[in-house]
C-alpha cells in the first residue's frame, strides 16, 4: 500500500486546479504530484505510477498492484447537449463498475485483514473509506435516474476540486439531460453547461460565447413577450408595483415616475389607462426611463421608441404625458440625470433590476446601496421593489448551485404547465430568457457574475439602512393579484408577510413585491 497510494496532511490548503498535473515524457501520461481533496489531504502517486487524463475507464493492474486510468475512445454526447469535456465509456454496465470498485478497494487496502486493523484509525484509511462510500452511493443513485441528486453530486465534486469525480458525473449527466425533456432534464442541460464552462474557461469568455449565440433582436423580443404571457411572474410584479403607485398618487395632479429598467415600457400601459379614468380628470404624468443593454437590443433601438409608444397611448386616453430618456446604465445614473422638478410627486420603480447592481462584495463603489441612498435623497412618495426570491449573491459556489437548482426547477415546472413540451418555441424561450442567467450564476465570479439575487429579508435590511420604511401594499392590490392568478394553474401560491407579497409555485416562493416610503 505504501508504494502505491498514500495520503499526507497539507500544511496549507492550496487552491485546486489541473495545473498540479505535471506532464511526463509521454504526451498522454500525467503524474499527479499533489491533488488536494475536500478534507485537506493530498492523494499522491509514487513516481512510477501514472494516470492518463485522455479518458476514462477505471482499470486495475493486479500484477503491479497499482490503480490507473486507461485512455478510451470518447463516448458520444447526448444529441440535445453537445458539451465538451472528458468522457466515460458509456458501454460499461453498472455491474462491471461495481466489480471494479471492489477491485479498487482491494488494491487500496490490500487483502491483509490484520494490516487493515492495525491502521483502522489512520487518516489514510478513514479518507479512503469515505471516498469508497461516496462512489458506492453514486452507484446506487445513477440507476434510479435521480437527476437532481446527480447534479448536486457533480457540483459538490467541483466544489471539492475532485476533478476526476466531476468529469465522470458529467459524462453520466450527458446521458440524462435534454433541452426537450422533463423540466429537470431541460434545466439540467443548462446547469451542466454552466459546470462545463466553469471548469474550462473564464467568465468573460463564457459571456462572450453566449453573446455569439444571441438571436436576432425581433426574435428575442418575441421570446421575452412569450415568457411574459405564459407565466404570471412579471405580470405579478408589475401589477403590484402599479397598484402601490396608483394608491400613493391618487390625489396628486403632477406625477413623475422614474423606472430604472424601463425595457419596452409595457408596465406603464395599464397604469396610464387607470389614471385616465380617475374622477376629476387624469393627472399629468412624466416618466423617466433608464435603459439597459438587453432591452435596447431586443427592441432594436433607443429609448425614443419607448417614449413615442407611451406618448401615443397617453394621447389616445387623453392623459397629459411627457417622457424623459436616460440612456445610461443604472449603475452610472446620478441625481442630475433624472430631471427632478419641484411640484411633482415622485415615484421610483425597481423591478427585476437591483440584483444586477454590484454590492460591497464586488466593488467598493457598492452601486446597490449607493443607488438606494441617492433615491432616498430625492424624497420620493413611494418606491416599489420587485425581485426574484432566491439567494445567489454572496453564497459560495455549492450552496449557490443548490439554491439555483431548487428555484429554477420550480420555474421550469411552471412553464411546462402552460407552454407544452411540443411547442416549437419553448426551447428558444428557455434558452434565451432563462438559461443565460442560470449559466451566469453557476459559472461566473466577481464582476462577471451579474445575477446576484438576494431574498426579501436582505432587501428589507438594505432599504432600512438607506432610510426607507415599509409601505404595505393595500388589500386592493392583493385582490387584483388573486384575480390575475385565476387565469393560471392552481399550483401558484400567493402569500403576504413582512409587508410584502410573495408569488410562488407550490411551496417555493419565486417573486417578492414590496413598497417603501
Amino acid at each position: 500500500m505504501s508504494n502505491t497510494w498514500y495520503c499526507q496532511p497539507l500544511r496549507k490548503l492550496e487552491s485546486c486546479s489541473l495545473q498540479h498535473c505535471q506532464p511526463l515524457n509521454s504526451p498522454q501520461i500525467w503524474s499527479y504530484s499533489n491533488i488536494t481533496n475536500g478534507n485537506g489531504c493530498s492523494i499522491l502517486l509514487s513516481q512510477d505510477r501514472f494516470c492518463t487524463l485522455e479518458s476514462s475507464t477505471l482499470t486495475v493492474n493486479h500484477s503491479a498492484s497499482t490503480v490507473s486510468l486507461s485512455p478510451n475512445k470518447s463516448s458520444s454526447s447526448h444529441q440535445d447537449y453537445p458539451a465538451g469535456g472528458l468522457q466515460i465509456n458509456e458501454e460499461e454496465d453498472m455491474s462491471e463498475l461495481k466489480h471494479k470498485l471492489k477491485e479498487l478497494e482491494t488494491v487500496m487496502f490490500g487483502p491483509d485483514v490484520d494490516f487493515l486493523e492495525t491502521y483502522d484509525n489512520s487518516v489514510a484509511t478513514r479518507l479512503a473509506s469515505a471516498e469508497i462510500d461516496s462512489w458506492r452511493q453514486l452507484m446506487e443513485v445513477i440507476p434510479r435516474g435521480d437527476l437532481k441528486q446527480l447534479l448536486t453530486a457533480c457540483a459538490k465534486a467541483v466544489s471539492n476540486c475532485d476533478w476526476l469525480m466531476a468529469q465522470w458525473l458529467m459524462s453520466e449527466l450527458r446521458q440524462q439531460v435534454s433541452v426537450s425533456g422533463e423540466p429537470v432534464q431541460r434545466l439540467g442541460a443548462y446547469m451542466l453547461e454552466g459546470l462545463v464552462a466553469l471548469m474550462s474557461t473564464s467568465g468573460s469568455s463564457i459571456n462572450k460565447s453566449l453573446k455569439l449565440r444571441e438571436p436576432a433582436s425581433f426574435e428575442l423580443l418575441s421570446y421575452m413577450y412569450m415568457l411574459y404571457e405564459v407565466c404570471p411572474y412579471f405580470k405579478f410584479g408589475y401589477m403590484s408595483a402599479n397598484g402601490a403607485i396608483a394608491e400613493a398618487m391618487k390625489d396628486e395632479n403632477r406625477i413623475h415616475i422614474i423606472d430604472f429598467q424601463i425595457g419596452q415600457g409595457s408596465q406603464w400601459i395599464p397604469l396610464i389607462q387607470a389614471f385616465s379614468a380617475r374622477p376629476g380628470g387624469p393627472p399629468h404624468i412624466r416618466i423617466t426611463g433608464v435603459d439597459d443593454v438587453t432591452s435596447a437590443y431586443a427592441r432594436g433601438g433607443g429609448l425614443n421608441m419607448v417614449g413615442r409608444r407611451l406618448a401615443k397611448l397617453a394621447h389616445n386616453f387623453k392623459v397629459p404625458f411627457t417622457f424623459h430618456a436616460v440612456a445610461v446604465p443604472a449603475c452610472e445614473v446620478r441625481a442630475e440625470n433624472l430631471g427632478i422638478r419641484a411640484g411633482e410627486a415622485l415615484a421610483v420603480n425597481f423591478a427585476f433590476m437591483l440584483h444586477r447592481m454590484a454590492d460591497e462584495s464586488v466593488s467598493t463603489e457598492n452601486h446597490r446601496d449607493r443607488l438606494l441612498r441617492m433615491v432616498k435623497g430625492l424624497n420620493p412618495k413611494v418606491v416599489t421593489l420587485v425581485e426574484h426570491e432566491l439567494n445567489t449573491n454572496t453564497a459560495a459556489f455549492y450552496p449557490r448551485f443548490v439554491e439555483a437548482l431548487d428555484y429554477y426547477t420550480a420555474m421550469f415546472e411552471s412553464i411546462d404547465v402552460t407552454l407544452k413540451r411540443e411547442h416549437k418555441e419553448r426551447i428558444n424561450v428557455e434558452q434565451h430568457c432563462l438559461a443565460r442567467d442560470v449559466v451566469n450564476i453557476i459559472a461566473c465570479e466577481g464582476a462577471e457574475r451579474v445575477e446576484r439575487h438576494e431574498p426579501h429579508g436582505k432587501w428589507r435590511s438594505r432599504f432600512t439602512m438607506a432610510g426607507f420604511s415599509p409601505n404595505p401594499l393595500s388589500s386592493l392590490v392583493n385582490a387584483t393579484i388573486k384575480t390575475l392568478l385565476r387565469n393560471y394553474c392552481n399550483r401558484y401560491s400567493l402569500s403576504e408577510r413582512d409587508g410584502a407579497l410573495f408569488l410562488g409555485w407550490l411551496n417555493r416562493d419565486l417573486v417578492a413585491a414590496s413598497a417603501w416610503k
